[in-house]
């Protein structure tokens, strides 16, 4: 039968007498001839229920058919392409789809790109190129290079977060979370309480006087409210606002950075430059409304539990309580304490240099003042001001980093702890952040050792107030007790469990009003502001209240306007006072705009920052529905049988993508931002399923060698030879060169491209690679002189079907003998065990044993072969395509069914094994041939007739030889 290649013989001297051996050059022609027919066919259009997209015969998909919704991490498009550790996970999805696929799944799987990012912002700005030339060169060159590799996508499907229309979705999603606020008593679907509602339900409940005006409001009832102090009060509450907060600002970048965008290093995770805190008017997203929901649902999916675990971390829950300090002679201080059983033991207090006390402190220093907590000043005054300025150069990543050396001052004032009536001093240092908690803490230094260490260091008292053993002299005492030492008046906590004591204190401050129990977080909302060009533009205007107003959706999208310049002001690293000055305020036409919004042509003012570059991929995976689809962000029956809850056996109580697969880099930011996004689309009812992701998987990374002279220099790992005379073992260009373990990369001089890999072996022996290389979720080494064992098991399996010299298929209309159909019957049920779990490359070595098997035949039965072809078909879907077509099959081997084992053969056959003992016969057991010789061994020993012979003597050695023998030596 003809094949969509029909292959010239091989026209090279060196394959004079094997013109149809399968090399890179048949590989090629046979991979390109087949991507042109996918895509001439429509093979992988998938289909919906419902709309526009159907499959290649015009079809719709069967509303109850099991589908299944897999997605790799969206790739940023980069002008250098791929390099071989990038398709890793994109060929592991692709396998996985292609096996789903013919298992009978309805398979969606597509790719777009998060095209907005500094990258392209940046070579924009050193060439004058705009950001969207380069990116949709950027995209081309990844969409060549994967089109090339043979991925399954629907290409219907395929789209870039630049692209107008998905920023007209983007800007209507921000527009919903700006119109809504977070109900803490509303009751959601899933039974829960706490979701976040229409601003205008809010304004029916204070127009009709169901919910009471905040205090600080200005007036009793809404009616008494003007316009301006309405929409102050509302805009208070929206889960997109604009405050005044604390921020992390880059001066080398000339940008606002989110928490999560900051090293642990307190550096810029891109461009490694200082990071510093101001307080600039910036948009945040309400991300801590939904704290409790973010961390509890994490138990509803099926993520990695080091992943998990990042997110708990960074959300950081903590129940406790709010207390309040009387402090002598200035205004209250309020802490938050996970131990209020510990107050009696609060020695000292320690506030953040940047806390509002701090701002007025006594001009003399207190009767008494022990000399260790003056650093020597005459007063505080002085005490305070000099080390808020030593403060002021560090970021908070290296305060913390520092809290090891306990620095600080006494600050003059003191405070009453409300449980004794005893005064304490109120120190500054820097370890207390005032972004974190209030800024201010209580301290126990029997009960935390950095109070201890702190203690130890300024002659500070400490007092036990929890038993337990040691007198407290090496350290801190961490563990759990009973309370002691903390009796008075009216309370007793001596003689409680910390759970009891926890309990009678939190009660007995609430009585007398001076504390609270509560709940906080680490996390903190989330800073959505970015002095940037390329990027989204806020689909908002202010008013000459400089208050945001939303554009109306005939307004969307806000695209970029042109501007002079495509950088933000940037200045030097360390320069902490510097403003931000986006580039956007350039272009005032754009900036200053006359619309009629209601009340008549009005000036307006457009914000000059634009959306981090995490707002498209926040919600990009429900784009990959109906990417077509103008008038819904997502349909609600596409949403559901793509994504709802039980839609499949992997969907579960939170419904999602089934099959997620990235790096583990992401677990705290883009994933965090996206179970935001879908939370506030699910509560305000534009999808069904609880969580975006069901399931994730972290894929591992390909890291490559790479070589230095003898200057450190690194050379280019391609001209590296072995050399067993060199001290090293390495020569490049004659001298020695030393070899190191690490990323794949430019500047270590050891890229290897995809490219090469298609021109000199073909994109199927790539793939299979890649795929056998170790478990998909660890890192593992590239090695090209590796790749050949991959090229010589397609070229077997080539060879076990089509003759190498004539190219007719040489396979026999035969039944197989028994001994092949176990061999294949266990390798079918191997292969789907592996499959399942996504073992890819001990499915693949299952395939090997198998091949081999076939090559020691002297004709292969077609049975058998075609079942091979179906194995290898995830994995190197070019020659299986091929190899079937030549096989005289149509349609496409894509959806043909996955091979089922037949039961009857995975019985495994059993041999005789003669148990001696002292070298006489005496017993024989029937085993497995593949039966190791520990098992072998204890089979023996406890067989009747070996237990007779030894009569309960040990055995003092025993010979074992598997599967036939054992000899025991009593």
């Amino acid at each position: 039968m003809s094949t969509p290649t029909s292959p010239e013989p091989l026209t090279d001297s060196t394959a004079a007498e094997v013109p149809f051996r399968y090399t890179a050059a048949l590989a090629q022609q046979i991979e390109l001839a087949w991507q042109d027919r996918w895509d001439q066919l429509g093979t992988f259009h998938t289909p919906n229920p419902h709309g526009a997209l159907t499959d290649a015969a015009g079809e719709h998909a069967d509303p109850g058919s099991r589908s299944f919704f897999l997605m790799d991490m969206f790739p940023y498009p980069s002008g250098a392409g791929l390099h071989v550790g990038h398709p890793l996970g994109y060929i592991a999805t692709d396998v996985v789809g292609r096996y789903r696929r013919m298992c009978g799944d309805n398979v969606l799987h597509a790719l777009g790109y998060d095209a907005f990012g500094l990258p392209a912002e940046q070579y924009a700005v050193q060439t004058g190129q705009h950001p969207r030339a380069t990116t949709e060169e950027n995209i081309g060159i990844m969409r060549r290079q994967l089109r090339r590799l043979g991925l399954a996508h629907d290409p219907r499907r395929t789209f870039a977060t630049i692209d107008p229309e998905y920023v007209r979705w983007t800007q209507w999603i921000f527009l919903q979370i700006f119109e809504s606020w977070y109900d803490a008593d509303a009751v959601r679907p899933d039974g829960g309480t706490g979701r976040a509602r229409p601003i205008a339900e809010l304004v029916a409940q204070y127009e009709s006087g169901a919910r009471a005006l905040p205090a600080d409001a200005g007036a009793g009832s809404w009616a008494e409210l003007e316009d301006v102090q309405r929409r102050r009060v509302i805009d208070a509450q929206r889960l997109a606002y604009v405050s005044e907060t604390p921020v992390n600002w880059c001066p080398g970048l000339g940008t606002v950075l989110a928490n999560e965008e900051v090293t642990v290093d307190g550096r810029s995770e891109r461009g490694n430059f200082p990071v510093f805190k101001r307080d600039l008017r910036q948009w945040n997203m309400r991300i801590t409304a939904y704290a409790d929901r973010l961390a509890e649902d994490l138990d509803l999916i099926d993520w990695p539990e080091k992943v998990r675990l990042m997110q708990r971390n960074w959300i950081g829950r903590s129940e406790g309580a709010q207390v309040r300090f009387e402090v002598i002679g200035g205004e209250e201080i309020e802490v938050f304490t996970t131990r209020p059983d510990t107050l009696f033991g609060a020695t000292f207090m320690v506030v953040a240099p940047e806390h509002p006390l701090l701002d007025e402190v006594p001009p003399q220093w207190p009767d008494g003042t022990h000399g260790a907590w003056t650093q020597g000043y005459k007063n505080p005054v002085r005490a305070v001001a000099a080390y808020r300025a030593t403060t002021a150069a560090k970021t908070a990543v290296e305060r913390q980093a520092d809290a090891g050396r306990k620095t600080g001052v006494f600050t003059g004032h003191l405070a009453v702890n409300p449980v004794n009536g005893e005064y304490i001093p109120v120190f500054t240092a820097d370890y207390v952040l005032m972004g974190y908690g209030t800024g201010a803490i209580m301290a126990v230094p029997a009960h935390d050792q950095r109070d201890w260490d702190f203690a130890r260091d300024f002659e500070l008292p400490v007092v036990r107030v929890v038993d337990g053993p040691g007198d407290l002299s090496d350290g801190a005492y961490v563990g759990d007790g009973l309370a002691v030492n903390s009796t008075h008046d009216d309370l007793s906590l001596d003689g409680l469990s910390v759970t009891d004591a926890k309990r009678t204190i939190i009660a007995w401050l609430e009585r007398h009003g001076i504390g609270r129990g509560t709940v906080t977080y680490r996390l903190r909302d989330w800073l959505f502001s970015r002095q940037r060009y390329w990027g989204e533009p806020f689909p908002v205007v202010y008013d000459e209240n400089d208050l945001p107003i939303a554009l109306p959706d005939d307004q969307l999208p806000v695209e970029l306007p042109d501007v002079p310049d495509y950088s933000p002001r940037t200045y030097d690293a360390d320069d902490a006072g510097s403003e931000p000055e986006p580039p956007l305020g350039r272009n005032t036409d754009w900036v200053n705009v006359t619309l009629d919004l209601g009340d008549g042509p009005k000036v307006y003012r457009r914000d000059t920052n634009t959306m981090p570059n995490w707002a498209g991929s926040c919600w990009y995976y429900l784009n990959y529905l109906d990417p077509g689809r103008r008038d819904v962000v997502v349909d609600p029956e596409l949403e559901r049988y793509w994504m709802g809850a039980g839609h499949d056996e992997l969907a579960g109580p939170s419904g999602g993508v089934d099959l997620y697969v990235g790096g583990v880099e992401h677990a705290v930011l883009h994933l965090l931002y996206a179970r935001f996004w879908h939370k506030v689309l699910y509560d305000l009812g534009f999808v069904s399923a609880v969580e975006p992701f069901r399931t994730l998987f972290n894929q591992g990374y390909i890291q490559a060698y790479a070589y230095t002279d003898a200057r450190g220099q690194y050379v280019p790992a391609a001209e590296v030879d072995e050399d067993e005379t060199a001290s090293t073992g390495f020569r490049w260009n004659g001298q020695e060169v030393s070899r190191e373990y690490g990323k794949i990369g430019k500047s270590l001089k050891n890229v290897v491209s995809p490219d090469e890999m298609y021109a000199t072996y073909g994109a199927d022996t790539f793939r299979l690679y890649e795929m056998s290389m170790g478990p998909l979720d660890l890192s593992r080494a590239w090695d090209t002189r590796a790749v050949v064992g991959s090229q010589r098991f397609l070229q077997r399996l080539w060879r076990n079907i089509v003759d190498e010299t004539t190219g007719e298929v040489t396979v026999v209309d035969v039944e197989p003998d028994d001994e092949t159909l176990r061999v294949l019957h266990r390798t079918v049920d191997e292969v789907r065990t592996e499959m399942d779990g996504m073992r890819f490359n001990t499915a693949i070595a299952r395939m090997i044993v198998l091949n081999n098997h076939l090559t020691g035949l002297d004709r292969v039965p077609r049975s058998v072969a075609e079942t091979a072809v179906l194995l290898v078909a995830p994995f190197a879907p070019h020659i299986a395509e091929e190899l079937w077509a030549r096989l005289g099959h149509e349609p496409s081997v894509a959806y043909r069914p996955f091979p089922v084992a037949d039961p009857a053969y995975l019985v495994e056959e059993t041999v005789t094994c003669v148990v001696q003992v002292q070298g006489k016969v005496r017993d024989r057991i029937e085993v497995p041939p593949s039966i190791t010789e520990e098992r072998l061994v204890e089979l023996a020993l406890a067989s009747a007739g070996a237990q007779r012979a030894m009569a309960g003597k040990a055995a003092r050695r025993v010979i074992a030889r598997p599967p036939a023998l054992v000899n025991i030596v009593v």
